[in-house]
C-alpha cells in the first residue's frame, strides 16, 4: 500500500511530502512558537522553511535529472523521514545553510558524468563546498568528493586537480575582505570551529540516544546492501552510486569529528543515504520486502520525532 503511493513521482506525491514537511516543522516549532517567531524573528523562521523546501526540491531535481533512481518519490520521502529522526535540525539555521550549499555541490559533481563543461562543474562544486564550510567548518571534508569525482571522470587533465585550490583561495579572499569590512568576529567563529571532538557524550535524554542508534542501524543495513550489490547495478550509474557511498561516509566523518557535537550534524548524510535507501527499495523484486522496509522506517522515524517533542 505504501509503495503504491510513492513508487511514482507525481506532483501530488511531491505536494504530499511538502505538506508533511511543513506540518512536522511547525509541530516541532509549536513547542515554543511564540519565542521562535518573536525572539528570533519571523524572517529567521521564514528562512528555515525556505531552506528546507529548496533542499527538498534540490534533492528531487538532482536524482531525477541524473537518473540516479527510477521514477519514484522514495528519495524525498526518505529525506523527510531522516529529518524526523533528528527534528532539532528544524531550528539549526547554520547546519541547514551548510547542507544546502553541499547539495548544490553534489548536484554539480553528479552531473560531471556527462563530461560536459567539467572544469566549470568542478570549480562550482568546490566553491559551494568552501561556502558551506563557512557555516560548519568540517563540511570542508566534502572537497574529497570533488577529487573522487575527478578521479572517476576527468583525471587525465591535470588542470582539473588544481581547480579546487583556485576555488579555495577565491573563497578565502572574499571571506576575509567581507569579515574585515562587516564583522571581524566571523573569523574568530570560523577558527573556533576548526577544533575536533570525538566524544559522544552530548545526549540530554535517552530518546536522543535511541534515535541515533536507530539511524546507525539504517545506515549500516542499507549501505552494506548497496556495497555488496553494486556490481549488479547498471554500469553507467555505478560511478554515481560510488559517489553517494563516499558522500555518506564523509558525512559520517564530519559528524564524528565536529566540535559541539549533536545528532542534527548527521544532516550531511541525509541526501546520499536517501539515494542509497531508494536504490535498495527500487531494485528489490519483493513487494512484501518493500512494504515491510518502508513500514519499519516510517514507524521508527515517527517514533523518534514524537519522542523528542
Amino acid at each position: 500500500m505504501i509503495t503504491s503511493v510513492f513508487k511514482k513521482s507525481t506532483p501530488l506525491n511531491i505536494a504530499l511530502v511538502v505538506v508533511l514537511l511543513l506540518i512536522f516543522f511547525f509541530m516541532y516549532q509549536s513547542r515554543d512558537l511564540f519565542t521562535t517567531i518573536f525572539s528570533n524573528g519571523f524572517s529567521k523562521t521564514a528562512l528555515l522553511v525556505l531552506l528546507l523546501l529548496t533542499s527538498f526540491f534540490l534533492v528531487n531535481f538532482t536524482v531525477k535529472k541524473n537518473n540516479l533512481t527510477k521514477n519514484s518519490s522514495y528519495t524525498i520521502l526518505f529525506f523527510l523521514l531522516f529529518l524526523l529522526v533528528f527534528p532539532s535540525i528544524f531550528i539549526n539555521l547554520n547546519l541547514l545553510l551548510s547542507n544546502f550549499f553541499l547539495l548544490l555541490a553534489i548536484r554539480r559533481l553528479i552531473s560531471l558524468q556527462t563530461l560536459k563543461a567539467p572544469k566549470e562543474k568542478i570549480f562550482d562544486a568546490s566553491i559551494w563546498i568552501f561556502i558551506a564550510s563557512l557555516f560548519h567548518f568540517w563540511s570542508i571534508l566534502f572537497i574529497l568528493l570533488v577529487y573522487i569525482s575527478i578521479f572517476f571522470h576527468v583525471s587525465r587533465d591535470f588542470r582539473n586537480w588544481l581547480l579546487p585550490f583556485v576555488a579555495f583561495f577565491a573563497t578565502v579572499i572574499i571571506f576575509l575582505f567581507s569579515a574585515l569590512a562587516f564583522d571581524k568576529s566571523w573569523i574568530t567563529y570560523l577558527i573556533n570551529q576548526t577544533q575536533t571532538n570525538f566524544q559522544l557524550d552530548y545526549f540530554t535524554n535517552n530518546y536522543q540516544n535511541i534515535a541515533l542508534s536507530f539511524f546507525v542501524v539504517i545506515v549500516m543495513y542499507f549501505l552494506l546492501s548497496l556495497v555488496f550489490s553494486l556490481t549488479n547495478k547498471p554500469l553507467i550509474l555505478q560511478a554515481s552510486y560510488k559517489k553517494m557511498i563516499f558522500g555518506l561516509l564523509i558525512g559520517i566523518t564530519v559528524f564524528l569529528i565536529s566540535p559541539d557535537k549533536n545528532n542534527e550534524m548527521l544532516v550531511f548524510t541525509f541526501m546520499p543515504l536517501s539515494v542509497v535507501c531508494t536504490i535498495n527499495i527500487e531494485y528489490s523484486q519483493s513487494k512484501i520486502y518493500q512494504e515491510i522496509a518502508l513500514l519499519l522506517l516510517i514507524t521508527g522515524c515517527f517514533f523518534s520525532f514524537f519522542s523528542q517533542l
